[in-house]
């Protein structure tokens, strides 16, 4: 007997051939009409036609709208305290994002007021947020430090990031993220560096299962990205890298050299380093919601790396410039801003994020073994995500088997 089967109008599996989903898999969901899901000790049982699934199960949910795995938020910052909505007014009179940053605002705003935030602030902030990341069907996230720029603020941070996983229904893997932004007590950058690779690192290990660098001009340079992100593997953290949001750097060639995951933004990121990324097999991580809230015309081409074999991620980039949990709105702005199909996009939000954080073989897609983490959506089918925006369209999440959020609200 199974502990629970779903049943559902439209089903999206995500099966597929194992890794981060490229070519014509690029854009498969695996849909059954009137599939089924059965769950047994937190995993998914059987998957299948409701037909061919039979009835013997603790309880059933029937469901006559959409059933697919959970969201995966492969790249946020969710720990910080205190808000920046002023510097939205900053950038719709004409102020860029590296001129706020230079005058002490955007990260460094939010370094002053997470380093003032003591563990239980913290956690409760990061708290509210996961639980609205759950309720809009997030189910696993990457979560960063990079708010605190010293030992203890950043340690601070991580601890958050596992705590919040231990004890909140959301899964998190936690990513180091300490050049973030060049903190005000240092003039130097490579001093900086050499600070973190010998006084904060060594600290980060073993709670970070990611290392992270901000690659754009007025931050870190690709030397520097090259001798952070080294350090940190010797640590035993995988490199990802923050690459081509604003100006290219050259830190796609910097990750691609180190074994990155993964490179993050890529607004601008030449056709030559596509073709690298797809020969190396990274993950683009790809972020519209970041350029949406920069007032920004310029996407990264997402329809190229498609077309060039490099397995495309979607993330919300959640932090005081990009204040967004939901996974549905990054689909509608990567579907209308960067022309990604629905299905590419919810490839990009389930399957291949889970592999750009590490987690493919155990999340991103409904199949047999892996871990029951489903969203039951009040839509027909998959294209109605990106078409119906500006509202929640979750109606239950299941996680590891059990029901987390029921009629929109937290049941847990």
């Amino acid at each position: 007997m199974y502990d629970l089967i779903v049943r559902a109008g439209q089903l999206l599996t995500l099966e597929g051939p194992k890794g981060p989903r490229t070519g014509e898999y690029a854009s498969h969901l695996g849909i059954l009409e009137n599939g089924a899901v059965a769950i047994e000790d937190g995993g998914i049982a059987e998957v299948g036609k409701a037909s061919e699934i039979g009835s013997a199960a603790r309880n059933i949910i029937e469901w006559k709208g959409l059933v697919m795995p959970g969201f995966v938020d492969p790249h946020t910052h969710a720990v910080f305290s205190g808000s920046r909505e002023d510097e939205l007014k900053m950038k719709i009179e004409g102020r860029t994002y590296l001129e706020i940053l230079q005058t002490g605002g955007g990260i460094l705003r939010t370094v002053r007021a997470t380093r003032k935030a003591d563990f239980q602030q913290l956690l409760r902030e990061t708290k509210m947020r996961a639980d609205t990341m759950l309720l809009y069907g997030t189910t696993t996230a990457e979560m960063k430090s990079g708010y605190g720029l010293d030992l203890e603020t950043e340690m601070k941070m991580l601890d958050v990031i596992s705590e919040i996983g231990r004890t909140h229904p959301i899964d998190t893997v936690p990513t180091f993220l300490g050049a973030h932004a060049l903190p005000p007590e240092f003039s130097d950058r490579d001093e900086y560096i050499d600070f973190l690779i010998g006084d904060v690192m060594p600290e980060a290990k073993g709670k970070a299962r990611f290392a992270d660098i901000f690659c754009e001009k007025g931050v870190f340079d690709a030397e520097q990205s090259r001798r952070y992100l080294s350090a940190a593997k010797k640590y035993g953290m995988i490199p990802k890298i923050h690459a081509d949001e604003i100006e290219n750097l050259g830190g796609v060639r910097v990750g691609a050299e180190l074994g990155a995951i993964s490179a993050e933004h890529l607004v601008r990121t030449s056709d030559e380093e596509i073709e690298l990324m797809a020969e190396k097999g990274m993950i683009a991580d790809l972020l519209p919601g970041t350029p949406h809230m920069l007032l920004s015309d310029h996407y990264a081409p997402a329809r190229k790396f498609i077309e060039r074999g490099v397995p495309v991620a979607l993330a919300t980039d959640l932090n005081p410039n990009c204040w967004t949990e939901s996974m549905q709105m990054v689909i509608n702005l990567a579907s209308l801003r960067m022309r990604m199909s629905p299905e590419e996009a919810i490839v990009a939000s389930t399957i291949n994020a889970a592999y750009s954080i590490g987690m493919g073989d155990e999340i991103g897609s409904l199949e047999p073994g892996k871990k029951a983490d489903l969203t039951l959506l009040s839509v027909p089918n998959h294209m109605h995500i990106p078409y119906h925006f500006g509202v929640n369209l979750v109606d239950t999440v299941i996680k590891d088997g059990k029901v987390v959020v029921r009629d929109g609200q937290i049941s847990v």
